[in-house]
């Protein structure tokens, strides 16, 4: 049987860069990626290097609020193209949920439905930790507690910074049988995190037991993919006009100033007029912004700025009317200049 590990934590905790450095380790050759990402622009898949006929994006929304069938349909989707020889043979499927999921009843689906029985086993679940937001992100989203909670090995992100917290009593509490780790730019080895033996509910917290039985009986169904619970929303943002990267430094310091806690998460792709041919990669949670990443290369034929923002009762028109504006005053400035 193919074993399935989900990768699971909270919005800007390290999924994504922790998936594409496993990616390249030589143990993870013979593993396929679906990619569940909140809104209706997907930007992880363009970030994580492998192969691209091996990873499978779903933007149906969050696994745990849109209809579960999405996934068992893209599981045997999946293994049914392993079996014709139209894929990479695989021996395991990593599911990165997005940051918002609950991942109880995607657990459930897993070990429940029985068209995947006998195809698949759950091998366990990986949950990332990001020790700069990660107490206020636990008091404020119950989201971010069951990640934890479910996991059998918890990653702690970004010990590396000065904010960072040390979390290690507080989550103990919360899930007392999960290996506590540490990756430093998803630098981590695929033996620590996987091959944990089949994902075991009886083992888990009693909490963990109870979500897992309500969703037996649970009843999902497909909504506005942009849209997760009260207030929190995703708004994309497509640009063809290259950006003035002054107008792009601008923005991200207006945002980390002023949104704060309700701007849950940023990322994109953005091109800039003094170096379009390489995209500059953005990457902000609350009120942290990393430095920009460059990469070498447009990761495909769509060139186009893209920037989502997920947020929690922010207005996403506002973001695009502010870069609009601190864009065309640069551009006017330079013109002045010319």
């Amino acid at each position: 049987m193919v074993s399935v590990s989900v990768l699971t934590g909270f919005l800007g905790s390290g999924k994504t860069t922790l998936l594409s450095r496993l990616l390249r380790h030589e143990d993870m050759a013979k593993t396929a990626v679906i990619i569940n990402e909140f809104g209706a622009v997907g930007l992880d898949h363009m970030l994580v290097e492998a192969s691209d006929e091996n990873i499978v994006q779903l933007n149906s929304g969050c696994l745990c609020c849109t209809i579960r069938g999405d996934l068992v349909f893209t599981l045997l989707d999946l293994l049914g193209r392993r079996e014709r020889g139209e894929v990479l043979a695989f021996e395991r499927i990593v599911i990165e949920t997005t940051g918002l999921a609950d991942p109880a009843p995607i657990l459930q689906a897993l070990m429940t439905d029985t068209a995947l029985a006998g195809d698949i086993q759950v091998d366990g679940v990986v949950t990332t930790v990001d020790v700069v937001n990660g107490t206020a992100t636990l008091d404020r989203y119950p989201e971010a507690i069951k990640q934890a909670a479910v996991a059998d090995r918890i990653v702690l992100t970004k010990t590396d910074l000065p904010e960072a917290e040390d979390l290690s009593e507080r989550l103990s509490v919360i899930n007392p049988t999960a290996s506590l780790l540490t990756a430093i730019n998803g630098d981590i080895a695929p033996a620590r995190l996987f091959d944990s033996g089949v994902f075991d509910p009886a083992a888990k917290p009693v909490d963990v037991q109870t979500w897992l039985a309500a969703e037996q009986h649970a009843r999902h169904h497909a909504h506005d993919v942009n849209r997760h619970g009260d207030g929190i929303t995703a708004h994309a943002m497509v640009r063809e006009r290259p950006l003035h990267a002054v107008a792009l430094t601008l923005f991200l310091e207006i945002l980390a100033e002023h949104c704060g806690p309700d701007l849950l998460r940023v990322k994109g792709l953005v091109k800039l007029v003094e170096s379009a041919d390489r995209p500059a990669v953005v990457h902000g949670v609350q009120n942290v912004f990393h430095p920009l990443i460059w990469l070498d290369r447009w990761p495909g034929e769509d060139c186009n700025s893209k920037l989502v923002f997920i947020t929690k009762d922010l207005p996403g028109q506002w973001f695009e009317d502010l870069l609009e504006a601190l864009d065309a005053e640069v551009a006017e400035a330079h013109q002045r200049q010319a």
